[in-house]
Formats: structure tokens, C-alpha cells, sequence
């Protein structure tokens, strides 16, 4: 799925776009990912970051070669993707790490899916070979989401973060992309 191409409709009305993200989505991304920190356990940030620093974040992105997508439903923002490097350190160059977070208004309608499904293609077309995905909330709806577009867990960090006055654990997933670890690099 590339830049501008309809998904399948989320609720059989209307159609969903997946697409590069532009400057001018980042209040909409900034209010959903705000939604998130301060209500939920997806994220272990306890402050939200405004839209000038999430543009930062994806000026970082993009300067990795990574994307940065936004789900557009009836013209305004529904959700959002994006890869980062997995770990600083050259021996990870290969490894990326997924977000996703949707407008929770929309949870149900396949959002999530098809920016992951799109991600996933988007990220294949590059030289990365492994998906991981840190899942800080293995209660809610992530895991399955995932397992949907075949991560398998690998492992949970118990206790690692303290949100909303509970340890919380964080799950582990990880799918190849591509050949993964079947050829050397660079093949």
C-alpha cells in the first residue's frame, strides 16, 4: 500500500486513505497521541508532547529512511504509524520498532490493522529484516492486532514501567519483514 491508496472501508461507508503524514496532520496526531498518554497505558509517556515536538520526532523518523503514516477517514486524521530503530547501536540496523495509535473514537474499525499492514509493506520495501513491537499495555486490544499480521511474543518485561499508579508490564512481539533472517543483509 503506497502513499494516497485507499484501504478497505473501516465500517462499509467510508473509505480510508492511508498515507505519507504532512506537516499540517501533527495537531490532529498530537491530540490522539495526547488522548493516549494521559487516559491510557499504550504509551509510557506521562506528559504529552505538542505537535512542534512530534514533528520533531518525525523529522527523526524520516532521517532514518523510515516511514511516518497517517489513516485519513471522511479528510480528517483517524490514526497514525510509524517505525523507529529499534536500538541506537549499528549491530540493530536492521531491527525496527512499530507504533501505531488510533483516534479512540474510531477503535474497532480496522484503523489500526491497515496502518500496520501498510507499515509493514512499507517497511519490507526497505533493507530491514525485524518488527518489534513494544507492547506497554498486554491487556488491551495490541496483542491481537498484532498476532493478526504474524508477530508471535517473544518475551515480557515485568514491572518495567509505573503508570497511573500500577507497575505494568510490557510484551514483546516480533515478525520478520521480508527474507528476515533467512539471507545475509544486503540480499
Amino acid at each position: 500500500m503506497h502513499a494516497d491508496t485507499p484501504a478497505a472501508p473501516c465500517d462499509g461507508a467510508s473509505p480510508l486513505v492511508i498515507r505519507d503524514s504532512a506537516p499540517a496532520d501533527f495537531p490532529a496526531i498530537a491530540a490522539i497521541y495526547a488522548h493516549h498518554v494521559l487516559n491510557g497505558t499504550a504509551s509510557f509517556e506521562e506528559t504529552p508532547p505538542g505537535a512542534d515536538e512530534l514533528l520533531a520526532r518525525h523529522a527523526a523518523v524520516l532521517g532514518h529512511g523510515l516511514p511516518w503514516l497517517v489513516a485519513e477517514r471522511n479528510g480528517r486524521v483517524a490514526g497514525y504509524s510509524y517505525a523507529t530503530p529499534y536500538r541506537p547501536r549499528a549491530a540493530y540496523r536492521h531491527t525496527i520498532e512499530d507504533s501505531i495509535y488510533v483516534d479512540t473514537a474510531l477503535r474497532g474499525l480496522g484503523i489500526g490493522r491497515a496502518l500496520l499492514r501498510a507499515l509493514i509493506e512499507r517497511c519490507e520495501a526497505g533493507p530491514w529484516r525485524q518488527m518489534i513491537a513494544v507492547i506497554a499495555d498486554p491487556r488491551g486490544g495490541s496483542p491481537a492486532l498484532h498476532r493478526s499480521v504474524g508477530f508471535e511474543p517473544v518475551g515480557t518485561l515485568r514491572a518495567v514501567g509505573f503508570k497511573h499508579g500500577e507497575w505494568r508490564d510490557t510484551l514483546l512481539m516480533q515478525r520478520a519483514l521480508g527474507a528476515g533472517s533467512t539471507t545475509l543483509p544486503g540480499r
